[in-house]
């Protein structure tokens, strides 16, 4: 039996490109999950591994899409290679059944972990060059000069008269979330 994995790093993302290209090879069943691949608690990978049996084939469309890591990736193949089970990367063109194919699985899973790591150093160095040059990352905070000065004048108003102060309210009348006012009159917010 053809077996589908694919999987999105976000809620919002969109698995389409990955089933097609699933259906087209003629899977006949797709697990799916919407998480990052460096969690390792994946429902859908795990119910997968699960229900795979001897003379199955898993298919991905890219291999980074099914483990975490370079070690994890190769912990996945030992496994199915151990129970009998095909692994094929459509982008990558792998199939395990063959020497060939398992010499190309190792090098391409020992490529895209080093290319998670190149992107990794460079975001990683592209904010501590911004950060030197005194901008920060990140979306703009929610709370402006202005905002603050109203939420501020709110809670003292609410002090003032002896009240609990209505986060909530108060939130809806500067555009911003209960958690957002709640965190500033603690004076965690950014």
């Amino acid at each position: 039996m053809k077996i589908g994995y694919a999987r999105v790093s976000r809620q919002d993302q969109n698995l389409e490109l990955q089933t097609d290209a699933l259906n087209v090879a003629g899977v006949e069943k797709i697990y799916q999950d919407r998480l990052s691949g460096a969690k390792a608690d994946r429902a859908g990978l795990n119910q997968m591994l699960e229900n795979l049996r001897a003379g199955d084939t898993v298919i991905v469309w890219r291999l980074d899409r099914l483990a975490r890591s370079l070690p994890h990736l190769l912990e996945i193949a030992a496994d199915l290679e151990s129970r009998e089970i095909q692994l094929i990367s459509l982008t990558e063109k792998i199939d395990t059944t063959t020497p060939t194919g398992r010499l190309v699985f190792h090098i391409f899973g020992s490529i895209a972990e080093f290319e998670r790591n190149l992107i990794r150093e460079r975001t990683t160095a592209g904010l501590d060059a911004a950060r030197a040059r005194g901008k920060l990352g990140g979306r703009k905070p929610v709370l402006d000069s202005e905002k603050k000065g109203a939420v501020e004048r709110m809670l003292a108003e609410a002090k003032k008269k002896a009240l609990s102060p209505n986060y909530r309210q108060i939130g809806h009348i500067v555009g911003a979330s209960e958690r957002t006012i709640r965190r500033f009159a603690s004076g965690r917010y950014g």
